[in-house]
């Protein structure tokens, strides 16, 4: 009989050895997952806190617009009122002072912007005078491409050196003087070939 109450201790203890160590452990893993809980909910606080004091801010922005808005909008009503108190002061009284004042602005502003512009004759004689300035320019272009072109055929054929060759200047002179002696001044932006 003892060894049958030595074996239901032993299975009892072993039991509540059991018990206790599965207890322990399903307490641990509670613990661990109220711990994710706690830092998930930690984040979302942290989350909503973030989007709360982002639209605080939006709407202190949609209120200074909308304050904004308003300020306009009054100065809008404030001009409307006075341009209708002028037109009504102009209806009553046509020599209106104010009337004449901007006729006056108006006409000199006009003669200012008349004054400040060119004539039109200046403008197509400068026009003109460039134009022949660059018709002389292509002229003596033209001139030196064809006093170039004929030494070099007269290089070609050999007349250059073998012909005068004591006076070789007299072979290569022509009706128009070479572009080195011609007057340069004429036109400042030559293009040099």
């Amino acid at each position: 009989m003892q060894n049958r109450y030595q074996f239901t201790t032993d299975m009892k203890n072993i039991l509540t050895l059991s018990m206790l160590v599965s207890s322990m452990m399903i307490c641990s893993c509670q613990k661990q997952e109220s711990t994710a809980q706690q830092q998930q909910l930690d984040q979302r606080k942290v989350e909503l806190d973030a989007r709360e004091e982002a639209l605080a801010e939006r709407k202190t922005v949609l209120d200074g617009r909308e304050k904004t808005l308003d300020e306009r909008q009054n100065a809008l009503d404030k001009r409307e009122k006075a341009l209708a108190q002028k037109e009504q002061a102009a209806r009553t009284n046509p020599t209106d002072v104010q009337g004449q004042t901007v006729n006056a602005e108006r006409d000199s502003i006009t003669q200012q912007l008349s004054a400040s512009a060119p004539n039109r004759s200046q403008l197509e004689a400068q026009k003109a005078q460039k134009e022949s300035g660059r018709q002389q320019q292509s002229q003596r272009e033209l001139e030196f491409k064809a006093e170039r072109e004929r030494v070099r055929q007269l290089k070609l054929t050999g007349a250059f050196m073998a012909g005068d060759s004591a006076n070789p200047a007299a072979s290569t002179t022509s009706s128009t003087p070479p572009p080195a002696q011609e007057d340069t001044s004429a036109s400042p932006s030559q293009t040099p070939e």
